[in-house]
């Protein structure tokens, strides 16, 4: 069950990690990860309206008819986005005003019906969790770290407008690199996010390609025949 457990993790963080391998979700993924803040902000919602959806699909996979299955998965991520989407008009009011209409676009994310379909429909409670959690934490990863790519090159800053998220009081964890910085608009702009995530894919494939060969060589040292041992003299 831990075996099971950690490559349902490993999925979902990086073996077929939704945004470098599945490529989904890659609308709200290169529109809103221009800032950390922003990108921390949707991924969170994401991974949220994920969890509750494969807990709720897997509770009633039995009960669903077949020809009724996407209907119904659409209408329950449907609940969970306007759950989350009170929450940040509540809390975080104006995070919730940048990020606009891509909280409510959750509800079309490929990356969750995808995962309802293929995973908590076939699985129980606590693994089809798991698959959400982990999926999500996935996503959100890949966005924060092109949100922090973009955001360091095109405005010289990291956590700038923290504020949004945690408070007046985390005005603090904006980190300025360059004093009077005047950006980079290309990192900024539609092409900067293409770029940083292509970068990011290479990044990945290079790290797999390296793991792939010490792998190999691993197993190859220690399926070799151990040498002869000399003959000994009468």
């Amino acid at each position: 069950m831990a075996d099971n457990s950690k490559q349902i993790i490993n999925e979902g963080l990086w073996r077929n990690n939704t945004a470098l391998v599945q490529l989904l979700g890659l609308c709200p993924l290169l529109a809103v990860s221009g800032t950390v803040v922003n990108a921390l902000g949707l991924g969170i919602a994401t991974t949220l309206v994920l969890a509750g959806s494969n807990v709720t699909v897997s509770l009633i996979r039995n009960l669903v008819r077949p020809e009724l299955r996407i209907p119904t998965f659409v209408l329950i991520i449907a609940c969970f986005v306007t759950a989350v989407e009170l929450l940040m008009k509540a809390f975080v009011y104006d995070l919730y005003l940048i990020l606009g209409i891509f909280i409510p676009l959750i509800v079309t994310n490929c990356v969750i019906i995808a995962r309802a379909e293929s995973f908590a429909s076939k699985n129980n409670v606590g693994r089809s969790l798991l698959d959400g959690l982990s999926m999500g934490v996935g996503f959100t990863l890949v966005l924060v770290a092109l949100g922090a790519l973009r955001e360091i090159i095109g405005h010289g800053t990291l956590f700038a407008q923290a504020e949004l998220m945690f408070g007046e009081g985390a005005q603090w964890l904006t980190i300025t690199f360059i004093d009077g910085y005047q950006g980079f608009l290309l990192a900024i702009l539609p092409p900067g996010a293409f770029i940083g995530l292509g970068l990011l894919i290479a990044l990945k494939n290079v790290i797999d390609r390296r793991a792939d060969k010490r792998a190999v060589a691993a197993r190859q040292k220690a399926t070799a025949s151990p040498p002869a041992e000399p003959a000994t003299q009468p």
